[in-house]
C-alpha cells in the first residue's frame, strides 16, 4: 500500500534521498561524472529549506510500508496562467515499475484539483525515454514545445512539456 501525505520539513533528509538516487539513476549518464557528483550531492540536502522556507511549492512525499519512496512537488505555473506545473516528480530507483509512481501521480493530481486548478503540466528531458512513457500512461499528452535547461554545466539539454486536465 502506497500512502501519499504533504511533507514537512521532519522530512528533508528522505526527500534529498529519494531526489539524488532518482537523479543519478535517470540524469547522470548525460553529464561529466564531476558534475554529476556535485549534483547528486547537492540534491541530498536541498529539501529541508524547500519543505520549511513557506515556499510556493506544495512537496507530496509517497511512502510503502513505512519507508518513503517518492516525492512530488507542485505549485502555480510561472509560465502558463492559471496552470498547476509539477516542479519535480521522482521516485527511488528501487521501486522503479512497482506502481508508486503511479499512486503518486494520483495523489499529486487529487492535490493539484483540491488547490482548485483544472489543468496541469510540466517538463522532463527529451532524452529520457522512461519519464516519457509513464508522463503519457498516466494520461499526459505532450505539447509540442520545447526549451533548453543549463543544470549549471555550461551545456544545455532539451526539455518537453507535457499537459493534461486534473
Amino acid at each position: 500500500m502506497v500512502i501519499v501525505r504533504r511533507a514537512g520539513p521532519c522530512d528533508g533528509d528522505v526527500l534529498g534521498e529519494i531526489h539524488a538516487a532518482a537523479w543519478e539513476a535517470a540524469y547522470a549518464p548525460f553529464f561529466e561524472a564531476g558534475f554529476a557528483a556535485g549534483a547528486v550531492a547537492d540534491r541530498r540536502t536541498r529539501w529541508h529549506e524547500r519543505v520549511g522556507s513557506g515556499a510556493v511549492a506544495t512537496t507530496l512525499l509517497a511512502e510503502q510500508e513505512g519507508r518513503g519512496v517518492a516525492l512530488s512537488a507542485y505549485g502555480p505555473s510561472a509560465t502558463r496562467p492559471g496552470l498547476a506545473e509539477i516542479l519535480s516528480f521522482y521516485s527511488h530507483p528501487d521501486v522503479w515499475g512497482g506502481g508508486v509512481a503511479a499512486a503518486l501521480m494520483g495523489g499529486t493530481l487529487r492535490h493539484v484539483r483540491e488547490a482548485g486548478f483544472t489543468r496541469v503540466h510540466l517538463w522532463t528531458l527529451r532524452e529520457t525515454p522512461r519519464s516519457r512513457r509513464f508522463y503519457v500512461k498516466c494520461g499526459f499528452n505532450e505539447c509540442r514545445t520545447g526549451r533548453t535547461i543549463d543544470f549549471g554545466d555550461g551545456r544545455p539539454l532539451d526539455q518537453v512539456e507535457y499537459e493534461r486536465p486534473c
